[in-house]
């Protein structure tokens, strides 16, 4: 049985779709690009937000450093709370502390941002330990948040945990790191995102997750 799971954030345990779209929104204008549909930002969601600016915007390293800064200027004073729960999540994270199973936060976001926006939600309680990037974007890449978190809680034996996530991010870290995932339809990925990069099971809502974590 896998007794130890890894949850992505975004996208996976909260929808932060404004948040992150506004925040992004206002990064790109500080360089002078209007977006106006905030849907086009979406592609932002779950991916390091570093790698996002270079990746469709064509960004440098250098401006995409700083657009990083100018996004957490926002998000910091507001886009962290446009942000909300997917329905079920704290009965799903309560059902599965019943069982025994012991719960983690995986997620390239700011591991400071990260524990405040689960205070803020009030799931905090349910989760053994929290790991994510740092304020300076060193850890950034899937795979190094995984293994970081495996090392702060000494984990050693990848068959006894899987990762949980909605992009395919999550899965190829996974894959990096020996370890199974699951991506859940239900966030920011598709079918063929999570199958173009080997993930282990797919499910389409927290319903069909329970049931695949009573099996496996």
């Amino acid at each position: 049985m896998k007794q130890y799971l890894f949850f992505d954030l975004d996208g996976t345990l909260s929808d932060p779709m404004l948040g992150i779209t506004h925040s992004v929104q206002y990064a790109l204008k500080k360089q002078g690009i209007i977006v106006d549909d905030l849907q086009q930002l979406c592609l932002f969601i779950g991916p390091p937000l570093q790698d996002s600016f270079q990746d469709f915007y064509g960004f440098t390293q250098e401006e995409a450093e700083q657009a990083c800064d100018d996004y957490h200027e926002y998000f910091l004073a507001k886009g962290m709370y446009e942000n909300k729960l997917y329905p079920g999540i704290k009965e799903f994270l309560q059902q599965q502390a019943d069982e025994g199973k012991t719960l983690f936060v995986a997620t390239s976001k700011p591991e400071i941002l990260a524990r405040q926006i689960l205070a803020y939600f009030n799931i905090d309680s349910y989760f053994h330990f929290v790991g994510g990037d740092t304020m300076q974007r060193t850890r950034s890449a899937k795979a190094k948040v995984i293994r970081y978190v495996m090392e702060q809680n000494n984990l050693t034996d990848p068959s006894g945990i899987l990762m949980i996530g909605d992009r395919k991010h999550d899965i190829l870290g996974a894959k990096e790191v020996d370890i199974q995932s699951v991506g859940v339809l239900y966030g920011y990925g598709n079918r063929e995102e999570f199958v173009q990069a080997g993930a282990d099971y797919i499910v389409k809502d927290l319903a069909e997750l329970g049931n695949l974590l009573g099996r496996i």
